[in-house]
């Protein structure tokens, strides 16, 4: 039994390594010796997981675009305004309050952060 948990530990770090992985590629053993993949173990269907990766990756691109094209504060107002931390949309007056500015230079700022990320995605 030893030599083939060390097997499936080879395996695993194989396929970490190789980058890309199916959702019903086996990625271990129940109790019972039943092979158990990824779509088992996060627990939904097909279809919902592949949904909830992709708007993952989609998250990573927004942010490495962001880090590229916007600067520090319009990086806060867009972070601020789409709820991308803590998950809280805040509105513009707000935004303005908390930062010291009016509601219509967050409104530009907005406005021009967000054509500069619509050009970062063109490229």
């Amino acid at each position: 039994m030893r030599i083939g948990n060390e097997i499936l530990m080879s395996l695993r770090a194989e396929k970490k390594l190789a980058g890309e992985v199916s959702f019903s590629d086996p990625i271990g053993v129940d109790k019972d010796g039943n092979e158990i993949s990824l779509v088992e173990v996060l627990g939904t269907d097909t279809e919902e997981v592949q949904r909830q990766v992709e708007l993952a990756l989609f998250g990573v691109q927004i942010r490495e675009a962001m880090d590229r094209a916007l600067s520090c504060r319009e990086r806060t107002v867009i972070e601020l305004r789409y709820g991308l931390i803590g998950g809280q949309i805040m509105p513009q007056r707000e935004i303005a309050k908390l930062l010291g500015i009016s509601r219509s230079y967050v409104s530009r700022m907005e406005k021009k952060a967000l054509a500069k990320l619509a050009k970062e995605f063109e490229t």
